[in-house]
């Protein structure tokens, strides 16, 4: 069984390209766990976030944007302290601020995100043909700035595409790949 070149190398991420990586994934808490950890994975491998993400959801109640709204200067420092997750203080300042804005804005998160998600794509031949940054990536990331999120620049909204079956890098030979 032929993969995608990342999902071979370790068994967390067989399972993750197996069963997660490029699945349509829908609902408010679901997008704002992934647009948080893919934050949060910036500047680090995803490994990292990958083998954290039961803690990030222990310390996030569950990514919860309603729940994470209401974290004020304690929870903060719970957070710098827990050592299950990125401690990060920046990267914890913008998840909870972008729990705030989703709680306050006028559209649904699940479709804001969606609404960039590309009607033509064209399916990677080889992992170096995934590129890195799109059109449909850099405009999410401008439209969620002006809308006061942080932390989610073209790169980081891409991979966030990805994840989510937005887009489908799965490459030619890989057995997940579809039509």
């Amino acid at each position: 069984m032929s993969r995608c070149p990342w999902g071979d190398s370790t068994p967390d991420y067989v399972k993750y390209h197996d069963t997660e990586w490029g699945v349509e994934l829908h609902g408010t808490n679901e997008l704002y766990e992934r647009m948080s950890l893919e934050a949060f994975q910036s500047g680090l491998s995803w490994i990292t976030i990958l083998r954290k993400r039961p803690a990030f959801r222990a310390a996030f109640g569950d990514f919860d944007p309603s729940v994470v709204a209401g974290f004020g200067p304690a929870d903060v420092e719970r957070l710098m302290a827990d050592a299950g997750i990125v401690r990060n203080r920046m990267k914890i300042d913008a998840a909870i601020h972008n729990a705030r804005v989703i709680v306050d804005q006028d559209v649904d998160l699940d479709a804001l995100l969606w609404s960039f998600a590309p009607s033509d794509h064209v399916r990677p031949a080889t992992i170096s043909d995934v590129p890195a940054i799109t059109e449909e990536s850099k405009a999410m990331a401008k439209e969620l700035k002006r809308r006061g999120f942080k932390f989610l620049g073209p790169t980081t909204c891409y991979a966030l595409m990805q994840a989510t079956g937005m887009v489908d890098d799965h490459i030619a030979t890989c057995f997940r790949a579809t039509a």
